[in-house]
């Protein structure tokens, strides 16, 4: 065992605050690695506050980790210290079930092991993400981080990124294609990066016309301001593709009504509150309604390169991890553009 050092919540309302701890040495298939950088992401927050219940505190958030490998065990031959690394939503799985063989870890049917917040066999405790100085996971779990890329831009893309790209590869996305993207947030931003770099025609819906420019930029070709329902109304039957980013209570069959026939609208943002979807909506066209859930380990380095291919990282903003609460207030508020990365040079040293 070995002291890390690191920010946790101790209960559903007290402020994240600075942590000491210990994780384990690297066994023989395990990597250490020293985190440089840690995305921010809401499932964080949702978790630290117990919202949607069975947090075990303390609680150190972070899946969307980002460093150089330290220490590698006797077994490990892709990576070696001094490498960069990267570590997302999963640090474990079963490895045994039909999901896991296929290389789709997500859908572990016992269930995959969350980098944090999940139960750890080696300690008897349970996993510390990476609002952390140090984080050891079994090599099977661990990315290379490409080179070319901006190291803090990246964090993200191992939530946001892949949460994205798993849906837009697995419907066959490609170019001549028109894609709708719906919500322009921390996901939304990467749907219409990596579609765009797909070579579809990407349209963004958003109640925001202030977005509109910043879409352009990041790749839409179009942007529909979905409160106008002669805007929608133009857009009917036109869609091969939708993906929906959107959390909050919406109309879905506003979006339904956009597909061709046979088309899908996959859905990645997670709602409180069930959407209510009209059969009509899905049986009058031979429509698909779908959802899916970050990607396994292999899609996920599928994606990292193709990011290192296309020069796509997330748009983020740098905060030192004693602004992780205020961070939190302004994500709430969608105060941020796209995703805030904690630079883990701020974490003090000791707790």
């Amino acid at each position: 065992m070995f002291t890390c050092t690191g920010y946790a919540s101790t209960s559903a309302e007290a402020p994240l605050s600075p942590f000491t701890f210990q994780r384990r040495d690297p066994g023989p298939s395990d990597i250490e690695i020293e985190i440089l950088y840690c995305g921010v992401c809401h499932s964080d927050l949702h978790t630290a506050r117990n919202e949607w219940g069975g947090t075990l505190y303390p609680c150190v958030p972070g899946h969307e980790i980002v460093g150089r490998v330290t220490r590698v065990g006797a077994e490990v031959s892709a990576f070696k210290a001094g490498d960069l690394a990267g570590v997302g939503c999963m640090v474990a799985s079963c490895r045994e079930c039909d999901s896991c063989k296929e290389g789709l870890e997500q859908y572990c049917v016992p269930g995959f092991t969350g980098t944090y917040n999940g139960p750890e066999p080696q300690t008897g405790g349970h996993t510390f993400g990476g609002y952390s100085s140090h984080i050891v996971v079994d090599g099977h779990f661990v990315l290379r981080i490409p080179e070319n890329l901006d190291l803090a831009a990246v964090a993200p893309l191992l939530c946001a990124g892949i949460t994205t790209y798993s849906p837009l590869r697995h419907w066959g996305v490609k170019a001549g294609q028109k894609v709708g993207v719906v919500g322009l947030g921390g996901l939304g931003h990467m749907g219409v990066k990596l579609a765009h770099a797909m070579g579809a025609h990407v349209v963004l819906f958003t109640t925001s016309p202030g977005k509109e420019a910043d879409a352009r930029r990041l790749g839409a070709s179009e942007v529909v301001i979905s409160k106008d329902p002669d805007a929608m109304a133009a857009q009917g039957e036109t869609f091969d593709f939708i993906l929906d980013t959107v959390a909050a209570d919406h109309d879905i069959n506003a979006y339904l009504g956009l597909l061709k026939r046979e088309g899908t609208l996959v859905q990645v943002g997670a709602p409180e509150k069930p959407l209510s979807v009209n059969v009509f909506s899905v049986i009058w066209r031979r429509r698909n309604f779908a959802g899916s859930l970050i990607g396994g380990i292999a899609e996920t380095q599928e994606m990292l390169d193709f990011c290192a291919a296309h020069g796509i990282t997330s748009d983020i903003e740098i905060i030192p991890i004693d602004q992780i609460e205020t961070a939190y207030g302004r994500m709430l508020k969608s105060d941020v553009k796209y995703r805030f990365v904690i630079d883990m040079a701020s974490l003090p040293k000791a707790a």
